[in-house]
């Protein structure tokens, strides 16, 4: 009898559906099927490859609230944002069915005139990806849309809290007329997986969005095969308020880089800088935001924040804001939770923490939770070097209005992915992705698609 394991609804603890676990051997067979299809996949030309990937994001839209329903009642987060994600994740099929038609080889003069010398462009393979919960379906199309426009076949191993969303778009790819071998979904454990995936020598390349302990791991392991990699790790962001900012707008751009998905997502601002001057406006203004901001299930009308994912997300927030407290942190708003143990959900309220200093956990470690924690700053200098100050180097955001401290922050802050007055910097035709420990690569953009293809150069002689 096969193994199945259950998906339940974070809100309310309620089995969604059961997903049958792929044994070892089944996972081989589907790795086999995508190296024979990469053969077949790889020569249909790029307008063909192109008009099957716009098929797939109309497929896509079509279905955008039913798939949005599915992501809400696994992943738990408000409906309305289920809604957008599912137009984001639209947005890079869209996008990468465009770039399919723009991979460019070059000529290049020869030093004889007996020469030519041509350098083109090829897909790299079967391309295996592993993709995280709390964006189920923008963080596959991320990664599957540029695989399959440069010609390689794609096969993804979902998080087990939210395989639904993925298996679904996997559904509508076939629908619209991609092979089914060409884009597989496999489900279970990410170790065992994750193991698969990396001692293959049929897979060309890993793709993996997650922590930086688990990227280590998965980087090492695909060194004994030599496998191209992208990685997509931890952050740790940080968000600076100068003393020149607009505060009313920078507090609702904070508000949507912390606290959408009930902050769990690997870029929002997780240690908030203000300039001693004005942090007790910008910290009163803030945590009367986050009070107005209504926690419940994501399928209820209105519903701003949802539950986190599980008890171990739950346990981390809430060891680093009692942590946080116990340092001498003031709480101007939430420190407010609502679990139920037997169904398994933890609802924790938008939390504002105020004089919050370097020894407080939460200024180390990336939260993943609706926390804000504010800390003071009086230079641009000593800005930085607070920001600066962790391994990561995915995201960060500032606010103000002079150009000289926005150009000083904009090239000394040591992170991939900067939004000066702006918290949602994020798009589909642009590169996403960190420094430092926070990654490898870029996603979206024209720098999306190259991770896929190999270069190969020509030397033609004899003429």
């Amino acid at each position: 009898m096969a193994q199945t394991f259950e998906v339940k609804n974070p809100a309310t603890g309620e089995v969604v559906d059961e997903v049958k676990i792929d044994t070892s051997e089944e996972v081989k067979a589907k790795l086999e099927k995508g190296h024979k299809a990469f053969k077949e996949w790889s020569k249909i030309n790029a307008h063909k490859r192109a008009e099957l990937l716009f098929k797939w994001a109309d497929k896509i839209k079509e279905n955008k609230e039913s798939i949005a329903e599915i992501m809400t009642k696994e992943n738990g987060k408000p409906l309305h944002e289920s809604l957008g994600e599912v137009d984001y994740a639209a947005s890079y099929v869209i996008w990468y069915a465009e770039e399919a038609k723009r991979i460019y080889g070059r000529t290049v003069p020869a030093s004889t005139e007996s020469k030519r010398i041509i350098v083109t462009k090829q897909p790299i393979g079967l391309v295996a990806a592993i993709t995280p919960w709390n964006f189920p379906a923008a963080m596959m199309t991320r990664k599957a849309a540029p695989a399959l426009a440069a010609g390689c076949t794609f096969i993804v191993k979902p998080a087990v809290e939210t395989p639904l969303t993925t298996i679904r778009l996997i559904e509508l790819a076939h629908e619209a007329g991609i092979p089914e071998d060409a884009v597989q979904v496999v489900n279970g454990s990410g170790r065992e997986i994750g193991g698969l995936f990396t001692d293959s020598t049929l897979v060309r390349k890993i793709t993996f969005t997650g922590s930086t302990p688990v990227g280590k791991a998965l980087i090492k392991d695909s060194a004994n095969t030599i496998k191209h990699v992208t990685m997509e790790l931890g952050g740790h962001a940080p968000l600076i308020v100068t003393e020149d900012a607009d505060l009313d707008f920078a507090v609702e751009q904070t508000m949507i880089t912390k606290f959408r998905n009930a902050g769990q997502t690997c870029v929002c601002a997780n240690r908030l800088l203000v300039h001693e001057s004005v942090a007790d406006e910008f910290s009163k203004k803030l945590a009367e935001r986050a009070r107005q901001l209504k926690v419940g299930n994501g399928l209820e009308k209105g519903t701003d924040i949802g539950p986190v994912i599980n008890k171990k997300g739950y346990e981390k927030i809430a060891f680093q804001i009692n942590d946080a407290i116990e340092k001498g942190a003031e709480v101007l708003a939430g420190n407010k939770f609502d679990v139920d143990e037997e169904k398994g959900s933890y609802f924790i309220y938008p939390t504002v923490l105020k004089n919050v200093t370097d020894d407080m956990d939460i200024m180390q470690e990336e939260t993943f939770g609706p926390v804000a924690p504010i800390t003071t700053f009086s230079t641009l200098e000593e800005a930085v070097e607070i920001a600066n100050s962790t391994p990561y180097g995915l995201a960060a955001y500032f606010f103000t209005n002079d150009y000289k401290a926005g150009t000083y922050l904009s090239e000394n802050l040591e992170f991939g992915i900067v939004g000066w007055n702006d918290g949602a910097p994020s798009a589909a035709h642009v590169p996403f992705g960190g420094m430092k420990e926070s990654g490898l690569g870029r996603e979206g953009g024209p720098e999306g698609i190259e991770p896929y293809l190999e270069t190969k150069y020509l030397s033609i002689g004899g003429l």
